[in-house]
């Protein structure tokens, strides 16, 4: 009994954890009324949608037992793609699917490094972090590229083109692209093989399971999420650069951790990350409208990060107890 009352607070706890966000700086402020307002929700909304897409590849990886540490160079490579593209002449959707499959591409080679040459995820994306940023940098010659107007461009912007849709457009894909990946992760075979490969490899060898193609198949689809994070962040500066996301992989690793999901594999849920993502962007939010330096955002998501990593680790060793 006690046991399924602490599993359903720790459910809880994302949630909680946005509400007491939005409620500390809705009065930190001094203007609830300006914080809470329905435009501030566009931005934080607008904002949300780079890291909350990164998110849902990252909680693939992460319940799969992986981490991958090359997403914000991916989004910034992916990002430069599309806009070279557009600039080069290439229909929207074509430069679209050029950049979003090209982090599929990134994707498949992390996971050719952990499976054929055997490297640990922490290292094979790191790796992978260091040559994707820096062949941003060389194929857009170490400067903005800047790319014609699109409907690409209205992705991600704060006010949507059309009233009625009320929030950008990039806010709908990504609501429907986190209900689909939901469906997925707890309603098919292949979702209930990545929580097993995350909770117990070796178990899952044993069932049967082709433990390399499914890492392959973690990480390459992780990677087409990368590249479409890549095509919002492109929407939202106009403009391919090379030089941007730099640390988002850790608003995305911690969207994921503070949605529940655990860097020991096996748990984690997308409706959870997207939890994460929201606290994640009102946090920025509010402490942009506090005039708080950057830095002390980064030393709050670093906290942040640790703080619920060390709640994981004490809520499997009390899992172990009883």
């Amino acid at each position: 009994m006690r046991r399924d009352v602490r599993q359903t607070l720790f459910r809880l706890g994302p949630f909680v954890g946005l509400v007491v966000v939005i409620v500390f700086f809705a009065v930190a402020s001094g203007a609830p009324e300006r914080y809470l307002s329905a435009h501030n929700l566009r931005v934080v909304l607008a904002q949300t949608v780079i890291v909350a897409v990164g998110a849902i590849g990252m909680t693939l990886v992460i319940v799969a037992g992986g981490i991958d540490l090359s997403v914000g160079s991916v989004i910034a490579l992916t990002g430069v793609v599309c806009a070279l593209a557009l600039a080069g002449g290439w229909a929207a959707p074509f430069a679209v699917l050029a950049a979003v499959s090209l982090g599929g591409l990134v994707g498949l080679m992390n996971a050719l490094a952990v499976t054929r040459l055997r490297v640990v995820p922490f290292i094979a994306t790191l790796g992978m972090l260091g040559i994707a940023r820096g062949a941003a940098k060389w194929i857009a010659h170490e400067t903005t590229v800047n790319a014609p107007t699109s409907w690409i461009n209205e992705l991600a912007v704060t006010v949507p083109p059309a009233p009625w849709m009320i929030f950008a457009p990039g806010v709908w894909v990504t609501l429907v692209l986190a209900i689909l990946m939901a469906f997925v992760l707890q309603r098919t075979v292949f979702g209930r093989r990545v929580f097993a490969l995350g909770s117990n490899e070796a178990a899952a060898r044993a069932c049967g399971i082709a433990v390399e193609r499914l890492k392959v198949a973690v990480y390459s689809a992780a990677g087409l999420f990368f590249g479409l994070a890549g095509v919002m962040q492109m929407s939202r500066l106009r403009q391919g650069d090379p030089t941007v996301a730099i640390g988002t992989e850790l608003d995305v690793i911690a969207a994921v951790v503070i949605g529940g999901g655990s860097l020991n594999g096996g748990e984690g849920s997308i409706l959870g990350s997207m939890i994460g993502a929201l606290v994640m962007a009102f946090l920025r939010n509010g402490s942009q409208q506090m005039g708080w330096p950057t830095y002390v955002q980064e030393i709050l998501i670093g906290v942040i990060i640790v703080a619920a990593v060390a709640i994981d680790r004490w809520r499997h060793s009390q899992g172990g107890d009883e």
